[in-house]
C-alpha cells in the first residue's frame, strides 16, 4: 500500500511546517499563552487565509474535501508547534458537527463565516457527572412557544471564552441517561443567563466552566432534529479524538527528538550521557512507542475516510495505542531531561503537559481500551 501524501497533502504540510519554525517558536507561544486572549488574532485571520480553516469541510460546504488524511497532516504539524489556536475546538468539534447536523440555511451562514475566520465556536458537551459518556446529560431545555428554556451547566468548555456562539447538548425528554431525547442548540454567548468562569489549562488552552440559568434560544437556533442529536454528536467527538491523535504523534515525535539531541551534549563524568547503554535503550524504546502510534493512527484514518466516518473501534484503538505512547515517551523525556525538564523554561515541560492533557481528552486511554473491547 502507497502511504506517501499527494501533491495537494505535501503543500499543506510544507505551508504549516513552514508557519511552526519561522512564526511559532516556543518564546512567542509562551507569550501567546500568557495573553489575554490565550491565542493570536492574527494567526487566526492567516489560517483562514491559507486555506487551513476548510480542510475539515467537503467540497459541497465549501471546503477542501474533508478527508481525515488531510486532517492528519495539519494536526501533525500543530502538534509539532504546540500550536494553541483552537482550531481543534471551533473547526474540527463544532464545524463538524455543524456539516453533519445543520440545516442548508445554517450551513450557509456558519460554515462561510467560521471558514473566513470570523466566527469562533465551542461545544459545551461535558458535564461534571459524565465521565466520557456522552449520553449522561442533566443539562435540559423546555419548549414554551416557539422557543427553549435552557438551564444546566456544562464543565470544561474548550474555547468558550472566546467563542461567539456555543453548541450546547441538552435533554429535550427521556431520562438522563437516555441515548434518545438529546438535543442539540446554539446559543450566543452573551445571551442573557449565560455565565462564564473561564481558566487557563495545565497545557496552556483555554476553558471554562459555561452556567445557563432560564436561556430563551428560539427554536430556529436549534441544529438537527429534536431529540436525535447523539449519534452525530458521538461522530463529531470520534473525529476530534482522531485529530487530537495526530496532535499527539507530532508532539511526540518533537519530544523524543529533543531528547536524544540533549543526551549528545548533557555530560556527566565526562562523557556525553547518549553514549550510557542504559538511556540508549530507553530512547529506543521511546521510538518504538512513536512508530507504533503514528502507524496505528495511519491505521484508524484510512479506516475512517473509507468507512464514511463510522470507525468507533478503529478510532478507540489509535486514542488507547497512542495514549500508553504518549505517557511512556512524556514520562521518559522528563527523566532523561532531569530537574530542568519540569521548568517553565524549558519547551519539553511544555510538550508533556500537553500529551499529559491528550490522553483524557475526549475519552482516556482506559476508557478507549474499553471500548475497543466492546464493539
Amino acid at each position: 500500500m502507497d502511504f506517501s501524501y499527494s501533491e495537494e497533502q505535501q503543500m499543506l504540510q510544507s505551508s504549516v511546517s513552514k508557519f511552526v519554525q519561522q512564526d511559532y517558536d516556543f518564546h512567542r507561544r509562551c507569550k501567546l499563552v500568557s495573553s489575554d486572549t490565550g491565542f493570536s488574532l492574527e494567526n487566526w485571520r492567516l489560517f483562514a487565509e491559507l486555506g487551513w480553516l476548510m480542510v475539515p469541510f467537503n467540497e459541497q460546504d465549501g471546503g477542501l474535501g474533508g478527508s481525515a488524511v488531510d486532517l492528519m497532516v495539519l494536526m501533525e504539524e500543530f502538534g509539532r508547534g504546540l500550536v494553541v489556536e483552537p482550531f481543534l475546538a471551533t473547526a474540527v468539534l463544532s464545524g463538524g458537527l455543524i456539516a453533519d447536523s445543520a440545516s442548508e440555511a445554517q450551513k450557509r451562514e456558519l460554515l462561510g463565516l467560521l471558514m473566513e475566520g470570523q466566527l469562533q465556536l465551542a461545544f459545551a458537551f461535558a458535564e461534571s457527572q459524565s465521565r466520557y459518556n456522552l449520553a449522561d446529560i442533566t443539562t435540559n431545555a423546555k419548549k414554551e412557544g416557539d422557543a427553549y428554556i435552557l438551564n444546566g451547566h456544562k464543565a470544561v468548555v474548550l474555547n468558550a471564552e472566546a467563542a461567539d456562539k456555543l453548541l450546547v447538548t441538552v435533554r429535550t425528554s427521556g431520562v438522563q441517561y437516555d441515548r434518545e431525547g438529546v438535543t442539540l442548540l446554539m446559543v450566543d454567548a452573551d445571551s442573557e443567563g449565560v455565565s462564564r468562569q473561564c481558566y487557563r489549562t495545565v497545557d496552556g488552552h483555554r476553558a471554562a466552566e459555561v452556567k445557563f440559568k432560564n436561556v430563551k434560544v428560539p427554536e430556529a437556533n436549534r441544529i438537527g432534529v429534536e431529540g436525535t442529536a447523539l449519534p452525530a454528536i458521538e461522530k463529531s467527538i470520534d473525529r476530534a479524538t482522531l485529530a487530537l491523535c495526530a496532535e499527539a504523534v507530532g508532539a511526540m515525535e518533537k519530544i523524543y527528538k529533543k531528547t536524544v539531541e540533549y543526551t549528545k551534549t548533557r555530560e556527566q563524568f565526562g562523557v556525553a550521557i547518549g553514549k550510557f547503554q542504559a538511556l540508549q535503550h530507553r530512547m529506543v524504546d521511546m521510538f518504538t512507542e512513536y512508530e507504533q502510534a503514528r502507524s496505528i493512527l495511519l491505521m484508524a484514518v484510512l479506516q475512517w475516510d473509507s468507512n464514511k466516518g463510522a470507525a468507533p473501534k478503529a478510532v478507540s484503538a489509535a486514542k488507547s495505542r497512542i495514549g500508553k505512547a504518549a505517557r511512556l515517551i512524556g514520562q521518559e523525556a522528563i527523566q532523561i531531561h532531569g530537574g530542568i525538564g519540569v521548568t517553565e523554561e524549558l519547551d519539553v515541560s511544555h510538550f508533556f503537559k500537553r500529551l499529559t492533557t491528550i490522553q483524557y481528552l475526549f475519552g482516556s486511554t482506559d476508557f478507549h481500551t474499553l471500548r475497543f473491547a466492546e464493539h
